[in-house]
């Protein structure tokens, strides 16, 4: 795999009002107390079609931020925007296993910004300044501060095989090659200490000769005539 291919690169960032929150949605969380409806709703308006845990995972993620919005008093505008950019620094986080946390505060906050300064039709003016300090903190203290669970959970891990290979040294040998010189080794082996035994017995037989020949005594005579005989 290349590895210019797992970089993340810094999407445009672009007016997101019910890019993925639509009005009706908005009017229905609004609506409703229930942490659980508030889950459901968003589920279907986000189209939320992960496996668990990752599914309950997202679920948890953009219900708090409905809470949060709901804390800060928002309008379901803002409530809309602030969910459509979530997700898309949250998908910019985990389209890599690499990591790319500042690309992804980059985004986050290039977002933010799009949508906190009149400059149609390019940004409009949805946040004000302390709006979007609030907002800030909340995302350092939740989203950014556990970025790498999310990037252990929702990226496929990856693994480095590192194999080395050194100019001018011998091919590594098969298995084949591999029992044939052990074969030929311990055949070696087997013949150099046959090769030691015999030549220590000559040199044994060669001592003991000498001896003989220096002993003339009875008994050296008759150790000769034995030694003849056998």
């Amino acid at each position: 795999m290349n590895i210019g291919s797992l970089v993340s690169y810094i999407p445009k960032s672009r007016i997101l009002l019910w890019a993925d929150l639509t009005y009706s949605d908005a009017e229905e969380i609004t609506k409703t107390q229930s942490t659980a409806e508030i889950s459901r709703i968003l589920c279907q308006a986000l189209h939320i079609q992960a496996p668990e845990p990752q599914r309950d995972i997202l679920l948890e993620m953009y219900t708090n931020i409905v809470l949060f919005c709901r804390q800060q008093k928002f309008s379901k505008e803002q409530t809309s925007v602030l969910l459509s950019i979530i997700k898309n620094v949250h998908q910019l986080n985990t389209e890599t296993p690499l990591n790319n946390m500042d690309q992804c505060f980059t985004y986050c906050s290039e977002l933010l910004l799009c949508h906190s300064v009149r400059r149609p039709p390019f940004s409009i003016d949805l946040f004000n300044s302390a709006q979007v300090t609030e907002i800030m903190k909340y995302l350092i203290n939740t989203y950014m501060r556990h970025y790498l669970l999310y990037k252990y959970i929702f990226t496929p891990q990856m693994y480095l095989d590192l194999s080395l290979s050194y100019v001018g040294m011998p091919d590594e040998l098969t298995t084949d090659q591999l029992e044939t010189s052990e074969a030929e080794m311990e055949t070696k082996n087997k013949a150099d200490e046959a090769s030691e035994q015999e030549t220590a017995s000559t040199e044994t037989l060669l001592t003991e000769t000498e001896v003989l020949k220096q002993d003339p005594s009875p008994k050296g005579e008759l150790r000769t005539i034995i030694q003849k005989e056998s």
